[in-house]
């Protein structure tokens, strides 16, 4: 009886030794995007990232299987807020990742660091989440939304630019890109003016322009806009006669319905396709190979989200109710990026390079954004100060 019993515990340690540790199971990520109207566009360039960092991931997240719940917030605060109850109530996701839009991300993610949960950006940056409001369980892989017009401020700047008109759209990220750019830009400025969101026409405000005469306009108007205000702006002969610097505007999303009309056009930018490091041309190779057209850096943060969250269930080797792990794991930003190497303020925003990019047309008649010189090396942004976090 005794060798019975000794047979049958050998065994059950054998099989136990050969079986996946208890905690393994399938990583749930929520992620979060526009999958429709004007926006949708975005939303795909996200959307067909998260899909390429897991086939280069080998369809599994830190060694885990994983499953990728798609939402779609519409463009609103109340929508997203609703898609990611749903996410962590009825599929009790472990990360949510994505959201496009500032006032969509201060809905969405106090709901989910409440629960715990990480909450993962890969574009929406407003600076409350960057200062007062920031939390162990958000991190960000794009940037703080006033860190890109900083450049452009500096820039403008350095080139002696004064009498300038800026504009954005009257919503969170409007309001955090102008501030940015007041932060750096020491000319002066003779109009501040900000529109609806998503409205289709600036004619009213291109005539303001015309009479005001400025040195030059900056400007941030995220996709659809972007397309309608460029657009608008060239039709009516200013760009000639006032050049145009923006953020957010001209990128690869609204190239190809600009086309000639952003021809000229200076933009700051953390990322660029033509940006040269193993992760980047890797990622941008293979996106052009799968999809067919070329990733914008809204995609490029969705590819890095997937990597950073793979980078911390694999520390943890895949305990995923180890969140300090994953904390200690994600503030290292221990991954290739697409952007190059870089770490984490203590906010756990990007401490980054920013460029210069103009948009060029290339040898082969198409029409890119090129980086033209860096402006910041490791900057990083305003509102850490504000944050309580210590590590």
């Amino acid at each position: 009886m005794r060798t019975m019993t000794r047979a049958v515990l050998v065994g059950l340690l054998a099989t136990l030794a050969a079986a996946p540790p208890a905690s393994a199971e399938t990583v749930r990520i929520g992620f979060i995007t526009s999958l429709s109207g004007p926006a949708g566009i975005i939303g795909k360039h996200m959307k067909d990232s998260v899909e390429l960092a897991l086939d280069h991931l080998g369809r599994r997240v830190g060694g885990l299987d994983v499953e990728v719940i798609y939402g779609d917030d519409q463009q609103k605060p109340d929508v997203g807020k609703q898609v990611a109850d749903e996410m962590l109530k009825k599929h009790k996701v472990h990360f949510v990742s994505g959201i496009i839009w500032s006032n969509v991300m201060l809905a969405v993610a106090p709901v989910v660091t409440r629960e715990r949960v990480f909450m993962i950006g890969t574009n929406a940056g407003p600076h409350q989440l960057a200062g007062k409001d920031c939390s162990e369980y958000f991190f960000t892989t794009s940037w703080q939304n006033d860190q890109t017009p900083e450049a452009m401020g500096k820039y403008m700047t350095d080139q002696g630019l004064t009498d300038v008109h800026i504009m954005a759209p009257n919503y969170a990220a409007g309001k955090d890109m102008l501030s940015g750019f007041k932060r750096y830009f020491r000319g002066r400025i003779i109009a501040e003016v900000y529109t609806q969101v998503n409205q289709p026409d600036y004619q009213a405000e291109i005539s303001q322009i015309r009479a005001a005469n400025p040195k030059a306009v900056f400007v941030f108007y995220p996709g659809a806009m972007g397309i309608q205000f460029v657009k608008q702006y060239a039709q009516a002969g200013l760009r000639e006669q006032i050049p145009l610097y923006s953020v957010y505007t001209i990128d690869e999303v609204t190239l190809p319905a600009l086309k000639e009309a952003a021809l000229g056009i200076w933009e700051t930018r953390y990322w660029s396709p033509d940006l040269s490091n193993e992760a980047n041309t890797k990622y941008v190779s293979d996106f052009r190979k799968k999809y067919g057209y070329t990733p914008a850096f809204y995609g490029a943060q969705s590819y890095d989200g997937v990597m950073l969250i793979d980078a911390a269930v694999r520390a943890v080797k895949g305990d995923l109710a180890n969140k300090a792990g994953m904390i200690a794991a994600m503030r290292k930003a221990d991954y290739k990026s697409t952007r190059g190497p870089y770490k984490y303020n203590l906010n756990h925003f990007p401490i980054e390079n920013f460029y210069l990019l103009k948009t060029v047309r290339t040898p082969e008649g198409e029409f890119a954004m090129q980086i033209q010189k860096t402006v910041f090396e490791n900057h990083k942004d305003a509102y850490a100060k504000d944050c309580g976090m210590q590590w």
